[in-house]
């Protein structure tokens, strides 16, 4: 049951950044999908939706893999003196 929920967790963001490669591939060849009434909005909307899923994805790893001691010590937590 955890790993349906982790894979469903990691899902609906890497679902969002491939939508945001689309947009942007969409803009590129200057197809203009319905909710964005212009180009340049779709191409903002795609970039944030891309990066912000790449992210999600990029801290849901570290802060796994911090879990587990398998990051180098310059990514492990900050310890205040």
């Amino acid at each position: 049951m955890k790993r349906l929920i982790a894979f469903t967790i990691l899902f609906i963001p890497g679902a969002l950044a491939a939508y945001g490669i689309k947009l942007i591939r969409d803009m590129l060849f200057a197809i203009q999908q319905p909710p964005y009434p212009a180009l340049w909005v779709q191409s903002i909307a795609g970039l944030l939706f891309t990066i912000g899923g790449i992210a999600f994805i990029a801290g849901f790893i570290l802060h796994r893999d911090r879990k587990r001691h398998k990051v180098q010590s310059r990514f492990d937590k900050m310890k205040l003196p």
